[in-house]
């Protein structure tokens, strides 16, 4: 489906993603100044790092989206929560840059995740990639898109790529191990996901601890390229409600989506 074929709908999602789409590629613009040239580091936690470039693009996301949609609630990992947000009937769900860890250390495959969300479901997803010259976005039932094409997942052949923690890949039954082949991994959780969604990766178990803003975006990405993103149960996540975090999720395709379900419906057993 080209790009110009996306019709407005009475939700006005269309409206909400040209403005993410704007707003991403800027705070892509902010993020790439301070790419590979050692930006100020804190640790969160004690183990999570965050830059001054994380901070910059959140400061420019907020402002920007916020001043033009002032009813949104506005959700992210690098502001402190306010519970106003949950009276707002539509949330930004933002994460400035996705797979911090790996901007500092050089790696290219990082991306601004910006979302907003509606009744827990997301209605606009953008994942900008400026390092890699990637923007992957989408609306409900209008397709998955990176720069401009149409994206889908690949159906599984005889192999299937999988990306993940290694403790919950050792947990899938033998008759699969010798199907699977173990991916690089990513620190970026959104662009895993989008990798699913543009036919490059197979599958891919979330380990516990997962947030909003690291998933929403690229859950809608990947929903409308024709894979899911699951949790035990076998349902899809609800963002942007009191509680943030994940359990274990497992996304993918097919057989072998059931299959990683499987894997972590048992890890409460």
């Amino acid at each position: 489906m080209p790009e110009h074929d996306l019709t407005t709908d009475s939700s006005g999602a269309v409206g909400d993603l040209a403005l993410l789409r704007d707003a991403a590629r800027e705070a892509g613009l902010i993020a790439m100044r301070y790419f590979g040239n050692a930006p100020q580091v804190w640790m969160k936690g004690g183990t999570s790092p965050v830059s001054e470039a994380d901070h910059a693009a959140d400061a420019y996301l907020r402002r920007t989206l916020l001043a033009a949609r002032p009813d949104y609630g506005w959700l992210s990992e690098e502001t402190v929560d306010d519970a106003a947000r949950l009276s707002a009937r539509r949330t930004f769900v933002v994460d400035p840059i996705d797979g911090t860890r790996g901007f500092l250390e050089g790696q290219r495959t990082w991306c601004v995740s910006v979302a907003v969300v509606e009744d827990g479901r997301t209605l606009a997803g953008v994942l900008e990639c400026p390092a890699l010259d990637e923007t992957y976005w989408a609306l409900p039932g209008q397709g998955a898109f990176c720069n401009g094409k149409q994206i889908a997942i690949r159906q599984l052949g005889e192999k299937a790529e999988i990306s993940g923690l290694k403790q919950l890949i050792d947990l899938v039954p033998a008759e699969w191990q010798k199907r699977l082949k173990r991916a690089p991994y990513s620190p970026s959780l959104a662009y895993r996901l989008a990798m699913i969604a543009n036919g490059t990766l197979d599958a891919t178990f979330v380990k516990p601890n997962a947030h909003d803003w690291d998933i929403a975006a690229a859950d809608l990405i990947l929903r409308e390229a024709g894979g899911l993103l699951l949790d035990p149960q076998g349902n899809a996540p609800l963002y942007a409600g009191a509680v943030t975090r994940h359990g274990a999720l497992a996304a993918g395709s097919g057989d072998l989506l059931a299959v990683l379900v499987d894997v972590i419906a048992g890890l409460d057993g």
